[in-house]
């Protein structure tokens, strides 16, 4: 039996649904060494802001029950280095490339869309709206609707390719925020980004990270980000999403599927199994032709359709 995995983000298809998680594959030359990296649906890159960060002084992570704390704080070496150095060997490995920028201003959002505008190589953008807006006493963009659709804004007025905001789980009402970033243009938006989490060493009596806090990620959050995408699918029907927040295997994928999400991400557990995301490609089509689901899109948001479209859906006829 045949199966198809293809999955549409608006007007970007790609091959499969699993794509990398930004910030846990850097720009795919290391993890080219364990597999091909034309096997996934795409490669979202690590978040690239306008000039090189060295990070946070370590220790930057540190292991929990379930997951993994990080501080690394934007450790990357500049849109200009990236697109000199990564973006070329990148785009020559026949997969899509999302691109991840990071801004601390509206005014830098703007800027790195100028630079990224048009170039050869890069499919879509990530915008990771989860960061620290220095012009408002450091408050979260994607913690504000108004901050959240400027930043997207910033991006979207100027670039042609496909859109995507990365949001934060640490707000009350996620869907309102959501519908903030594609009412400023977004074509989806990426769930979820870290929840920020502390750790405390009882020998030193300090905590783990050298930054006190860091971002929890890993299976501990895997509920959390369920519930994110369920939240937003519910809210915006048909808008892309992508899902993220401690998936692993092709069950994990299946699951936030069935939540309402479009593609998956897989990071924190390539840390420990760097071929876990091709592994679960292959997981996809075994799971599928196992319950007699020709295709994975069928799938998408039917744990939150109500009983009668559900069946629609498995028919053939919604």
């Amino acid at each position: 039996m045949s199966v198809d995995l293809a999955v549409e983000l608006g007007p970007l298809r790609l091959r499969n649904p699993v794509v990398t998680a930004s910030g846990c594959f850097a720009s795919g030359r290391e993890m080219a060494r364990f597999f091909d990296l034309s096997t996934l649906g795409a490669v979202v890159t690590k978040s690239v802001t306008l000039e090189a960060r060295a990070g946070l002084p370590p220790p930057r992570m540190a292991e929990t029950a379930s997951g993994m704390l990080n501080a690394i704080g934007l450790q990357n070496p500049g849109v200009d280095a990236w697109l000199d150095r990564d973006l070329p060997w990148l785009a020559a490995q026949d997969v899509p490339v999302i691109a991840s920028i990071a801004g601390r201003t509206v005014d830098e959002y703007g800027l790195l869309a100028k630079r990224l505008k048009d170039v050869p190589g890069i499919a879509a953008l990530e915008v990771n709206i989860s960061c620290p807006n220095v012009e408002d006493r450091g408050t979260v963009f994607a913690c504000r609707t108004g901050a959240s659709g400027e930043a997207i804004a910033a991006v979207t007025s100027t670039v042609d390719v496909p859109v995507f905001a990365k949001l934060t789980p640490d707000v009350t009402d996620i869907a309102s925020i959501a519908a903030a970033a594609v009412d400023a243009g977004a074509t989806g938006v990426s769930l979820i980004n870290t929840l920020l989490g502390m750790a405390i060493d009882l020998e030193t009596r300090r905590p783990k990270l050298a930054a006190g806090t860091g971002g929890l990620s890993g299976p501990a959050i895997k509920p959390v980000a369920i519930r994110a995408v369920h939240q937003v699918h519910r809210a915006l029907g048909q808008v892309p999403i992508i899902g993220m927040g401690g998936a692993r295997t092709a069950e994990d994928v299946i699951e936030f599927v069935m939540g309402g999400a479009s593609a998956v991400a897989i990071g924190t557990a390539t840390f420990a199994d760097p071929c876990a995301i091709p592994d679960a490609v292959r997981g996809l089509v075994h799971w599928l032709r196992r319950h007699d689901e020709p295709s994975l899109a069928r799938l998408r948001g039917i744990a939150g359709a109500p009983v009668r479209e559900a069946r629609r859906a498995r028919e053939g006829t919604a």
